[in-house]
């Protein structure tokens, strides 16, 4: 089976409410979109192809080859549709691989069994082919199947990517409840910012937002940070493919002269993990970072770029009487000193949000983890009149 030639269908899986933003991620790239859905999207191309998406998409999880769709009912059904691949032909008898799932099905109480099947399949058959088989493990560190079971619907994917996407690989150092790479990615996108006015991130904790900011302003892709996925450990696969799109990637990052991008928090050790993180993705030069009380963040006057807050929102830190407090001062502190900027501030918390006394432009509906939240955009034209309006 000849699967980086082969025309497939590919399911690019994506955090809930990103879908939209890898919509425009993907067709940027060339590719027609036959599906999209609330966690992805559905296309046609090879594993050639998703070498590309891996390696550029800033807001995918995976990047999945279908194989086989089939009707099981019962496990023995699940083993006698995979038994018949040709996997001496996809996965190495030397190799190593892992398998997923997710499975809605009576007959299975643990997707470990699921899993099981899938990998007695896959083992047999070799055996069977070539005499010997590939190891097998729960590390995503080589080839990974992933099996979707649903009712008496069932599909095999190659899994291309193996450990997910949507960590960009530069966060050695998390900090408290920081948001997720691919979210920070998808909250900057959602904006109004043109890469070249200044990124004002105050209350930036682990330097996320700022470090995105960094990345996408310079035309720096994720997968630039990343030396090993699932599609390198698949039969035909040729370091090259790999090695001349990260060399033209490479040579497409772009200097900004002149680009502004500050990071502030009140923590010093808030300050020195963003630092840490920032230089392991190559942009610390590209970022000014403050310790310093959010109210006190440089904000280049009339810059005419972006203020943007990932606040703490009750869920998981932070006592409520002074997030309010503090809600209400990042509204004076957007009033006040952000006049011909555009301010953001991602929530989860909309009671919080009403404390902060300004009327939204916008509101964009997001999921952090299972916390509905709302990026929240305020054009800081001169003269702002502070109202008190429900947020829904």
């Amino acid at each position: 089976m000849q699967v980086f030639t082969t025309q497939r269908r590919i399911i690019i899986t994506c955090h809930k409410w990103l879908s939209p933003t890898l919509q425009t991620e993907v067709k940027a790239l060339g590719f027609a979109i036959v599906r999209a859905f609330p966690t992805g999207v559905e296309l046609f191309g090879t594993v050639e192809d998703c070498i590309t998406l891996n390696l550029q998409l800033r807001c995918a999880s995976q990047v999945m080859y279908a194989l086989k769709s089939f009707t099981c009912n019962n496990p023995d059904e699940l083993y006698n549709n995979l038994v018949s691949l040709p996997w001496e032909t996809i996965i190495a008898p030397e190799g190593y691989f892992s398998v997923t799932s997710n499975v809605y099905h009576p007959t299975i109480r643990t997707e470990l069994f699921a899993n099981l099947r899938v990998k007695d399949a896959i083992v047999d058959r070799m055996r069977n082919q070539v005499n010997t088989r590939p190891s097998t493990g729960a590390a995503l560190s080589g080839a990974v199947v992933y099996l979707f079971w649903k009712n008496e619907e069932a599909e095999i994917f190659l899994d291309t990517s193996g450990e997910t996407l949507a960590k960009h690989g530069y966060r050695k150092l998390p900090g408290k409840a920081p948001m997720l790479e691919v979210l920070a990615a998808s909250t900057i996108l959602a904006t109004k910012w043109n890469r070249q006015s200044p990124f004002i991130n105050p209350m930036c904790g682990s330097g996320t937002l700022a470090i995105e900011a960094a990345l996408i302003a310079t035309n720096r892709v994720p997968g630039l940070l990343r030396n090993n996925y699932a599609f390198m450990h698949i039969t035909g696969y040729q370091p090259a493919m790999y090695e001349n799109r990260k060399a033209v990637l490479t040579q497409q990052i772009k200097e900004v002269p002149g680009l502004t991008i500050i990071a502030s928090d009140l923590s010093a050790e808030a300050i020195k993990v963003s630092k840490i993180n920032a230089e392991v993705a190559g942009v610390a030069h590209l970022i000014q970072f403050e310790v310093c009380d959010f109210e006190l963040t440089n904000v280049p006057p009339q810059a005419g770029g972006v203020v943007m807050f990932n606040p703490e929102y009750g869920e998981r830190l932070g006592d409520i009487s002074e997030l309010e407090m503090t809600y209400a001062r990042m509204g004076d502190f957007l009033k006040n000193k952000c006049m011909g900027y555009t301010g953001y501030i991602f929530t989860g918390n909309l009671e919080l949000a009403k404390k902060i006394r300004l009327k939204p432009s916008r509101r964009i509906e997001y999921f952090n983890a299972t916390i509905d939240c709302r990026l929240l955009e305020y054009e800081m034209y001169s003269g702002t009149k502070r109202i008190d309006k429900e947020i829904k």
